[in-house]
């Protein structure tokens, strides 16, 4: 059985709850769906304004430029909210990183934009679990982990993206270049359970277009003369799902294009979306969709573009991700709080850091459920039992028990 030492009783006392929850309903209360460029801004000044408390610096870094395929097979680019950086003492030898996101999938067109408590410690709302009351234990648990007396030595950086929900594409660079040497990482995702169960090895998982050129004619006078672009787009589809193998998944997720009945299509879009449990899988998948497509166009004779790409790549259980899960275990059990991990079909920004070299445990967040719906809620409790998990976390990671 783990123990605390009077040191870190010392550390964990100062920790207050009622404080994160006022925040993460403040913060639920801005929508901030990643399109949402007003809202997003707002929620930017709210976390310079509370992250503002911890020492170091806060910066704004703007998005970098990414595009997409439009309906119509244009490639247009997206918009998207400025990241905040948080960096202290950056002249340490040794040093971590810990992330979140500001965004969340419920557009301001949403009908999901209030809370309402479902009992006395479960509140319903957008972004409670996903990660808004993540945000709050990060900034509680550093607050504690400035009072250790191990803390001076050591330093970090915070980062808060507002693209996480889209696959964090304009926050891509920024993450490899604040994950470069950082000894360990932490993402404050939800549990991959409401028990408090850990997210361990992920899928990669990657989003393509296939944007195809066919060619329109009359349907019933001529169809002989055209190239049927929304049949190629099938067939490709099927092609593509055909690949599927055992730790290898295809998603065709939708096929734009087309106009009247009666004329042959000469344009079409397919996205799909592609997961690898392992990186040698996501190669072979690649050079298969090369070939697929390269088939297709013959046989169809259409033109076939591709856009996208693999954006997450796999993130396996390496020995130091290891390490790290179990001192996070420990630490749970010396807490009273069971820690275990299992695999997750969900990616996040912890594939990104994994693929830099740092062990990270990317589901250190609050305890709660059904994200991504108007059923997602959190456990208000789990506010400081993860607080604390994470504080006494950084606290053994530098040194001190």
């Amino acid at each position: 059985m783990q123990q605390i030492s009077p040191t870190e009783h010392a550390l964990l006392a100062p920790l207050d709850a009622a404080p994160m929850l006022a925040q993460v309903e403040q913060w639920c209360a801005i929508n901030t769906g990643t399109d949402n460029l007003l809202g997003l801004a707002q929620q930017w000044d709210l976390l310079a304004e509370a992250f503002a408390v911890l020492p170091g610096d806060i910066r704004k870094v703007d998005p970098t430029p990414v595009s997409a395929i439009a309906a119509d097979g244009t490639e247009r680019e997206t918009p998207n909210g400025a990241h905040l950086v948080l960096s202290v003492r950056p002249e340490a030898a040794r040093r971590y990183l810990l992330t979140g996101h500001m965004d969340t999938v419920f557009a301001p067109s949403h009908p999901f934009q209030t809370m309402q408590w479902l009992d006395s410690e479960t509140l319903n709302g957008p972004g409670v679990a996903d990660m808004k009351g993540g945000i709050a234990v990060i900034l509680a648990a550093l607050k504690l982990f400035e009072a250790s007396p191990v803390a001076a030595s050591v330093g970090y950086d915070v980062l808060i993206n507002a693209d996480e929900e889209t696959g964090s594409l304009s926050s891509a660079p920024l993450i490899a270049e604040l994950a470069a040497g950082k000894a360990a990482a932490l993402t404050y995702e939800p549990s991959a359970l409401p028990d408090g169960t850990l997210a361990g090895e992920r899928p990669g998982s990657g989003n393509y277009s296939a944007v195809i050129k066919g060619r329109s004619a009359h349907a019933g006078r001529n169809p002989q003369d055209g190239r049927n672009a929304i049949l190629a787009a099938a067939d490709l589809a099927l092609r593509l799902k055909a690949l599927e193998a055992r730790g290898l998944s295809v998603n065709p997720a939708r096929i734009d294009g087309g106009s009247a009945n009666n004329v042959v299509p000469d344009h079409a879009v397919l996205r799909f979306n592609v997961r690898a449990r392992l990186p040698e899988l996501a190669q072979q998948f690649e050079a298969a969709l090369r070939e697929a497509i390269r088939v297709m166009a013959k046989l169809h004779d259409v033109e076939i573009h591709l856009h996208g790409g693999v954006s997450r790549p796999p993130k396996p259980l390496t020995p130091e991700a290891t390490a790290l899960f179990g001192l996070v275990r420990d630490c749970g059990e010396a807490l009273g709080q069971p820690i275990r991990w299992q695999a997750s079909g969900g990616v996040c920004d912890g594939n990104n850091i994994a693929a830099c070299g740092v062990p990270v445990v990317d589901t250190m967040g609050v305890r709660g459920g059904a994200i991504h719906s108007d059923q997602e809620f959190l456990i208000v409790p789990s506010l400081a039992e993860r607080a604390a998990l994470s504080a006494l976390v950084l606290h053994r990671l530098s040194g001190e028990n």
